[in-house]
């Protein structure tokens, strides 16, 4: 029998995803005017209902979304009720530019609601300065935490820990752990397993949640304990450790000091972090661009961290250009070979690029390594000269309907089986050179790779034909 069930309708002054967004997840302008309006006004009760029950994720939008005034307003308006999590959810430099506006006390409040690995994110963008008089309007027990996981390395498990865990001695039985559990106030928000220590803290052994609970309250925890789990240090790369969760399907991973004690755990929430942020990292850095770079970062600040790389690009360009030099007498005399030279080097370079970023992909995930080194090398030369037979065919026959030359049909085809399979070489060895020299391939392989390109292009092409037309 179907039965219509009677629903209370929600209070219209709250936003759901369905008043605050669009059809296409998009903030509507309407609710960023409506919150722009009560910030000028200094409307806290409705700052306070409107924003203080949006998701993490949906407040950092907004805060984003706010002009730069307005986001220190809402902040200092909404109060207690700020979540101080969604300052994690914007770009480094609005995070920064909050965070220097507000005062320190403020700041420590807010901090003091954040787990530790939220927490430690919150503060490691700032300078030691500001850090420090954070940490000043702390605890004790809470500051000497967030500090000594913040003096780990940059990039390390320890600085992305989180320090809240359950961990119980060895000895005990299943229900022990339960009804610890139970009666202990403080535990973690969210946790997926507890992990066995002995006396001095050395880690043990983990116990999943499942399996605890499928066990009978008698069974001792030893009896529980997963021989074969993964764990981590806390000086091991955070990119190896979201490597280490996607190959073994992990949900959470414990983490321990150089002496084995239990220091933290990492859960998945924090490796899909990661992921995203190495994965923002190497498109950026494929394009020449600092990973640092932010969409709200000043024009200053942007020009600067591209000008670099826009320098070595200039100056390997003028090394290309100067095989053109080489054959300028030819050129003078052929001007087809000056309109079809830049050919030969755009689809070498659109080869070489489609190989380099599988590749620098392959390493980044360690896919690519010594052993099957020869054979993706010999494959992707293979692959370069099967397309440069394909395309020597094909612009070969346009050359030749072109320019009503036969010959440079076939020079013209010869060059680009010759650019395409250098650049599929070249898109494959640069990074794995590079990579062996402890440079980072993402960032450096794009300029060499359109160098080699390049120079092959223009001078195979221009010395093939120099030799089938006998120029000088």
């Amino acid at each position: 029998m179907n039965e219509t069930l009677d629903v209370a309708p929600a209070d219209a002054s709250l936003p759901d995803r369905g008043t605050m967004r669009t059809e296409s997840g998009e903030i509507r302008s309407e609710f960023i005017q409506t919150i722009t309006a009560a910030i000028a006004a200094e409307d806290e009760a409705f700052l306070r209902a409107e924003v203080a029950e949006l998701h993490e994720a949906d407040l950092g939008d907004l805060i984003a979304a706010l002009a730069p005034d307005d986001r220190v307003r809402l902040v200092e308006l909404t109060g207690t009720d700020f979540d101080f999590s969604a300052l994690n959810e914007v770009d480094d430099a609005v995070r920064e530019e909050i965070l220097e506006e507000l005062e320190p006390a403020t700041v420590a409040e807010g901090v003091r609601e954040l787990e530790s690995d939220d927490a430690v994110e919150l503060l490691e963008s700032l300078d030691e300065e500001d850090k420090e008089q954070i940490l000043e309007h702390l605890p004790p027990s809470e500051r000497d935490v967030l500090a000594r996981s913040l003096d780990y390395p940059e990039g390390s498990a320890g600085r992305r820990m989180q320090s809240e865990f359950i961990a119980v001695p060895l000895a005990w039985t299943v229900g022990q752990a339960i009804d610890y559990m139970r009666e202990t106030p403080d535990l973690p928000e969210r946790f997926y397993e507890i992990y066995a220590v002995d006396d001095a803290r050395h880690w043990q052994g983990a116990v999943s949640l499942d399996a605890l609970l499928r066990a009978r309250r008698p069974v001792p925890l030893a009896d529980l304990i997963d021989e074969d789990r993964r764990r981590v240090t806390v000086t091991d790369d955070l990119a190896e450790v979201a490597r280490l969760f996607g190959k073994y399907n992990l949900v959470a991973a414990p983490v321990v000091d150089a002496e084995n004690r239990l220091a933290g755990v990492i859960t998945i929430d924090d490796v899909v972090d990661v992921i995203e942020e190495e994965a923002d990292e190497d498109f950026k850095a494929l394009g020449g661009v600092s990973g640092d770079e932010e969409l709200s970062d000043s024009v200053w600040t942007i020009a600067k961290g591209r000008f670099n790389w826009l320098l070595v690009n200039l100056a390997t360009a003028f090394l290309a250009s100067s095989v053109l030099g080489l054959f300028e007498g030819q050129l003078q005399q052929m001007v087809a070979l000056a309109v079809l030279a830049p050919i030969v080097a755009s689809q070498g370079g659109n080869a070489a690029t489609q190989t380099m970023t599988v590749a620098v992909r392959a390493l980044a995930t360690r896919e690519l390594g010594p052993n099957n080194a020869m054979r993706v090398v010999l494959r992707e030369g293979l692959v370069g000269l099967v397309n440069g037979l394909a395309f020597a065919l094909i612009t070969g026959i346009a050359a030749v309907a072109w320019f009503k030359m036969p010959g440079l049909g076939i020079v013209i085809g010869l060059a680009i089986i010759s650019n395409l399979v250098a650049g599929a070489l070249g898109g494959i060895l640069i990074p794995m050179v590079l990579e062996r020299v402890r440079a980072d391939p993402a960032v450096a392989s794009g300029t060499f790779v359109t160098t080699v390109t390049d120079v092959v292009g223009f001078f195979s092409f221009l010395g093939i034909a120099t030799l089938w037309f006998g120029l000088k």
